[in-house]
């Protein structure tokens, strides 16, 4: 123990005497944090639309100010042209053409059939289904409040059933509640991982690392040196986040913290043994950000962050098995979300448990007292 003291107090030194990394340890994560929360969302805001009125009439200027009025749509351009549309959403000067088209306010004043066509700029798939599902929603209630009578006498003879919304756990569908847990996650990530995957190999490239291996250091209190300072700093990052997340986001807490922070530290010690594991195979720090990076890339798009493990293909989900940002991820928002337990996280738990298992010895081992 006293060794693995030494070697703390040796990290600690190299770490705060670096004042490059302190902005990059203590800043950063803080900053884009803030950015991301903000900037990471798929919530609709000001689509800017282009209008081909056909009909002129009182019941399609109402439908157009609907649109506006929802906070989602904004009218960009009108004209008589559905060409002039598209060539608006082929310069992205619009991404929606409405199109109301000739005697729109006769048929429904007399309950016959018309239509409203909505043409969408889906070269962004996600946003497109939002446009669409927000615009379809806008049209159904202006039909309903125009044409009542007609609407009364449809369900005529049949048994009415009224649906009740209720949102569980996220009441005002506020999407950075549900961002911000997962950008945390990768935040810290990041920190563990980056840091100590260059920490050996940084040793390597200034010339220290030979006077630690003349030392009678053993493989594991190397290891346990090189180790501790990132997992002390990433749960401090954690926490920081955590408060950021409380105060300026307005992020309810309303499982247990402690529980969180236990995980946590099982969690740091995967991806820090991953990044040890990283600098004992690699020659410069380049090579050790560059493999550390190709990593993250790949946990952060396959570790439901934007898009859902559900949504994935099978073989895509089956390989979140193998990625401890994934359950991290889940973990987080179970517990400051939903309020979960130990019992409903212990597999995940689990999961992560055996990865350290076998990441940290095999960074042990994989490390040599030797400079060939």
């Amino acid at each position: 123990m006293r060794t693995v003291k030494f070697l703390l107090q040796k990290e600690f030194l190299q770490i705060f005497r670096n004042k490059g990394m302190l902005p990059i340890i203590f800043l950063m994560p803080v900053v884009q944090l803030v950015i991301l929360s903000f900037a990471a969302t798929y919530e609709l805001r000001e689509v800017n639309f282009h209008l081909v009125d056909f009909d002129q009439s009182s019941a399609s200027r109402e439908l157009v100010q609907k649109f506006q009025a929802s906070g989602y749509f904004t009218l960009e351009s009108s004209s008589f042209d559905v060409g002039d549309g598209t060539e608006k959403m082929r310069s992205n000067d619009v991404r929606l053409t409405l199109v109301i088209p000739q005697d729109f306010e006769q048929h429904l004043q007399s309950g016959g059939a018309t239509s409203v066509q909505m043409n969408i700029d889906a070269v962004d798939g996600t946003t497109a289904g939002l446009i669409q599902g927000y615009g379809r929603s806008i049209i159904q209630d202006f039909n309903t409040e125009i044409r009542p009578n007609v609407r009364s006498m449809e369900f005529t003879n049949r048994q009415s059933i009224e649906v009740i919304p209720a949102s569980w756990y996220n009441p005002n569908l506020d999407y950075i509640q549900y961002m911000v847990p997962g950008i945390l996650v990768v935040l810290v990530s990041m920190i563990g991982m980056f840091l100590s995957g260059m920490n050996i190999v940084r040793e390597r490239e200034i010339g220290t690392i030979e006077q630690l291996n003349v030392t009678p250091i053993s493989r594991y209190q190397f290891i346990t040196g090189k180790l501790l300072p990132f997992w002390i700093i990433g749960l401090f990052e954690l926490a920081l986040g955590l408060v950021i997340a409380r105060f300026g986001f307005g992020i309810p807490f309303v499982g247990s913290v402690w529980l969180l922070f236990l995980i946590a530290g099982i969690y740091l010690l995967v991806v820090e043994g991953l990044g040890l594991f990283i600098s004992t195979i690699t020659n410069t720090q380049q090579q050790a950000m560059f493999i550390a990076w190709f990593l993250m890339v790949v946990f952060i798009l396959m570790g439901g962050l934007f898009t859902p493990i559900e949504s994935m293909p099978v073989w895509a989900q089956e390989l979140t098995l193998f990625n401890p940002v994934a359950h991290f991820i889940k973990i987080m928002r179970m517990v400051l979300l939903k309020g979960a337990g130990w019992s409903e996280v212990q597999h995940l738990v689990g999961l992560l448990t055996v990865m350290a298992g076998v990441i940290l010895p095999a960074a042990i081992f994989r490390y040599r007292k030797s400079t060939s």
